[in-house]
């Protein structure tokens, strides 16, 4: 089983079109797919909507997606072709009480892609791509914590200079660089990428 995961320095970056492109251009992988939410406080994560309960059994929850109607992420990635996806929702900083479920779930599964920074503490994938958007001021402590775990970069063409002035770009100075321009989040180049490095082939210049 081969592991990718795609994270990103804020949300509204385009992770989930990356994965659920990737899922579509490589059907031959055979993906389970997974979408990591973390939520803040006062959000129950069994449902996603305000409480007040932050109780024990309420602070993660795992679900399978059956709906294809493609209107959730997690949805998107059925549609897109993969074989099976769940969505994992925690309270924040509680991810760690989700994996060993998580990984029971994954247990079988061809190959896995994660929409998520924060599983990086947990797993050590095969393959990390992560999504910069100079457009998009805010920048995720997860995603600055594992830049230095990136094997390449997916970054939005556009005239604005980030403003990211706290944040160090060294860590992903050596790594390949993948432009996009959206709606387009997948292009050839990056899925030539992702095949040769999960299949142990050459990785195409």
């Amino acid at each position: 089983m081969s592991l990718v995961v795609i994270g990103g320095h804020s949300r509204s970056v385009g992770k989930t079109s990356v994965v659920a492109g990737l899922i579509s251009a490589l059907p031959e992988f055979e993906w389970t797919a997974a979408k990591i939410t973390q939520y803040g406080h006062g959000i129950c994560s069994a449902n996603g909507e305000a409480c007040d309960c932050a109780t024990g059994d309420h602070s993660w929850a795992i679900t399978e997606e059956r709906d294809r109607a493609g209107e959730s992420d997690t949805s998107r990635f059925l549609v897109a072709g993969a074989a099976r996806v769940f969505w994992v929702r925690t309270e924040q900083g509680r991810l760690a009480e989700a994996m060993p479920t998580l990984r029971k779930r994954l247990e079988g599964a061809r190959n896995v892609i994660i929409e998520s920074n924060s599983v990086l503490k947990f797993l050590r994938p095969d393959l990390y791509l992560t999504i910069f958007n100079p457009a998009t001021a805010d920048f995720k402590k997860s995603a600055q914590e594992f830049l230095d775990r990136a094997d390449a970069v997916i970054l939005h063409q556009s005239p604005t200079t980030p403003s990211w002035q706290s944040v160090s770009l060294k860590p992903v100075a050596g790594c390949r660089v993948f432009p996009i321009q959206p709606p387009n989040y997948v292009t050839p180049q990056l899925v030539d990428f992702v095949r040769a490095k999960i299949s142990n082939v050459a990785v195409p210049k």
